[in-house]
């Protein structure tokens, strides 16, 4: 349970003779409680981006990282990265700012307004990485259909036993079917992540309403 929490149990227990806040104490503490908030929304993405950075880069070596490398499709895997980077930077600069916005905010309706901006970039954020996540999954298996030796060897002999549109259809429904669940299970990690923080700044942005009136 919050301060803010506690603060009304204690004013409803007491009545007058508990010292209520003032408005300027209220809008303090919830000043206080959003920058937190959203600072930590700050680092998490970072450190987000840092455990990708480090998983992509140990997985280098391996034997499935070796034939793609082998399919000469460089220019693509670069370009993707780019982007993904360039978006990514963005995001970044976005929840920076977010932060830096409502640390010097100095009235309510201002407040608000950063709170539903914020919530807005986290949003934003989740949405691009599983299109990206479903973009990068599509472009590998459309490289694999053209240059993978062994895919390129079932697509052969499943075209010489007419069943060419079977495999295509079994290949992309499978790939769905595996990407659902993974984007499932990230939706779920951004939501025990990002949702419960989210959760606690529409907390506040509903206190701040209250403020306003």
């Amino acid at each position: 349970m919050d301060e803010l929490e506690l603060l009304k149990k204690d004013w409803q227990k007491q009545g007058d003779k508990f010292p209520k806040l003032s408005h300027s104490e209220l809008y303090g503490m919830l000043l206080k409680k959003s920058s937190s908030i959203v600072k930590w929304i700050f680092i998490i993405s970072l450190l987000e981006f840092v455990f990708w950075t480090i998983l992509s880069i140990s997985l280098k070596g391996t034997e499935s990282m070796a034939r793609f490398d082998a399919y000469g499709a460089d220019a693509i895997f670069i370009g993707l990265s780019v982007v993904s980077y360039i978006i990514l930077g963005y995001f970044f600069y976005r929840f920076y700012m977010n932060y830096k916005n409502i640390s010097a905010t100095d009235d309510v309706r201002s407040l608000m307004k950063n709170i539903l901006r914020t919530r807005k970039t986290v949003k934003q954020y989740v949405g691009f990485n599983l299109i990206f996540l479903f973009i990068s999954t599509f472009t590998i298996l459309g490289i694999q259909f053209n240059k993978d030796e062994q895919m390129l060897s079932v697509i052969e002999q499943a075209s010489a036993n007419g069943e060419l549109f079977k495999f295509y259809a079994t290949t992309i429904l499978a790939t769905l079917l595996v990407l659902g669940i993974a984007i499932g299970l990230i939706l779920l990690l951004y939501y025990l992540i990002y949702g419960i923080l989210l959760k606690r700044l529409n907390k506040n942005y509903n206190e701040l309403k209250k403020l306003e009136v």
